[in-house]
C-alpha cells in the first residue's frame, strides 16, 4: 500500500522532481533518420545536432537511433516502438513522413519534413524555402517595397523555384522577372538576386539600397555585396547556441550542413519540451533556426533577417 503523504515546501518541489526523474528514466525517445544510401550526409548532419544538443541538456532521455535507409516506415516502427518510446523524432524524406501518416502512430511524433497530409499525433517542422521567402516578404514590406525585380543566374532556377514560387503566393505586390540588371531601382522598388555566391559577387554596379538575396547564396567565409538582405538560420551567424559551435568544431562543414546541426538542435529542445511536459500542446522560443512557434501538428518557423554593412552582419 502507498501512504499518501502531505509535503510542503522544498519537499513537495524535491518530490516533483523525483517524480520527473523517474519518467525520464522509463522514457525513450526513438530517433528515425537516414545514416546510409543518399541522404545520410544530411541524416548524419541532423544526428549530430541532436546529440550536442542532448549532451548539454540537463534531462538525460535515453534515445535510440534507427537507420532508415532501405527500410519501410512499417517495419521500423514494429521492430522499435515498445512500452518505453515516448516520442519519435524523423523521418526525414517525404515519403517516409506520409507513410508515418498512414500507420496511425498513437504516440507523439516529430516529422522532419511537411507534407500535405495531417495527423493529430504527427508536428511537421523543415528547413523550407517558404519560411525563408516568408521572412523575406515581412522585410519587404517593412521597406515599403511595392515592386520587386528578380534577376535569376542562370542554370540555378531550380535551386530558387520554391522561393520564387513562395514570394508568387504570399506577396501582394509587383513582381517582375528580368534577364538584365536594371541602371537604377526607385524609392519603393526592390532588387532580388537569386544565385550562388561567386554570381552575387560578380555582379557590377549594384544598387545601393533595396537589395535582396536568398539564404543559398551565403557561403562560409566568403564576401556579400554591401547593404544586401537575406534570412537564415540563427545559429549559423551567432556564437549563442555553444552545442552548435561543438558540433561544427567536431565536424567542420559547408554551409547547407551547418544549417541541419542548428536544425538537429532546434528538434530535440522540441522533443524534450514534449516528453517531459506532455501536457503542454502549444510553444514557443528564440531558437537555433529562428523563432520557433507550435500550433496545432506545424511547427512555424521565423528565420532571422540580415543586412550586410561595412562592420559586417547587422541583425534586422
Amino acid at each position: 500500500m502507498i501512504k499518501k503523504i502531505k509535503l510542503s515546501g522544498n519537499k513537495k518541489w524535491l518530490s516533483l522532481g523525483l517524480l520527473s526523474l523517474m519518467m525520464n528514466v522509463q522514457a525513450e525517445v526513438l530517433v528515425i533518420l537516414p545514416e546510409s544510401g543518399p541522404m545520410a550526409r544530411a541524416g548524419l548532419s541532423i544526428k549530430q545536432g541532436i546529440m550536442s544538443a542532448y549532451q548539454s541538456s540537463s534531462a538525460k532521455i535515453p534515445l535510440k537511433f534507427v537507420n532508415s535507409d532501405q527500410k519501410s516506415i512499417k517495419s521500423i516502427l514494429k521492430q522499435n516502438v515498445g512500452k518505453k518510446t515516448t516520442m519519435i523524432i524523423g523521418p526525414l524524406a517525404r515519403g517516409d513522413v506520409e507513410a508515418l501518416i498512414h500507420e496511425n502512430p498513437k504516440i507523439p511524433v516529430l516529422a522532419l519534413n511537411e507534407v500535405t497530409i495531417q495527423h493529430k499525433n504527427v508536428w511537421q517542422y523543415s528547413l523550407s524555402k517558404e519560411d525563408d521567402s516568408l521572412a523575406l516578404i515581412n522585410k519587404l514590406e517593412k521597406d515599403a517595397i511595392d515592386t520587386v525585380y528578380i534577376l535569376r543566374q542562370s542554370g540555378t532556377e531550380t535551386d530558387s523555384l520554391s522561393f520564387v514560387n513562395a514570394l508568387h503566393q504570399k506577396y501582394a505586390a509587383q513582381i517582375e522577372p528580368i534577364d538584365v540588371m536594371p541602371n537604377k531601382i526607385g524609392k519603393n522598388q526592390g532588387l532580388l538576386l537569386l544565385g550562388n555566391n561567386q554570381w552575387l559577387n560578380s555582379l557590377k554596379k549594384l544598387p545601393k539600397q533595396h537589395i535582396y538575396t536568398a539564404a543559398f547564396a551565403v557561403e562560409d567565409s566568403q564576401p556579400l555585396p554591401l547593404g544586401i538582405k537575406f534570412c537564415d538560420v540563427p545559429a549559423v551567424y551567432s556564437a549563442k547556441w555553444d552545442d552548435v559551435i561543438q558540433a561544427y568544431k567536431k565536424n567542420p562543414t559547408s554551409m547547407p550542413y551547418q544549417r541541419l546541426l542548428a536544425f538537429g538542435g532546434d528538434a530535440w529542445h522540441i522533443a524534450e519540451q514534449f516528453v517531459m511536459y506532455p501536457q503542454v500542446k502549444n510553444l514557443s522560443f528564440s531558437g537555433r533556426t529562428g523563432q520557433i512557434k507550435i500550433l496545432s501538428q506545424r511547427v512555424e518557423r521565423t528565420p532571422q533577417c540580415f543586412e550586410k554593412t561595412s562592420k559586417g552582419l547587422d541583425f534586422l
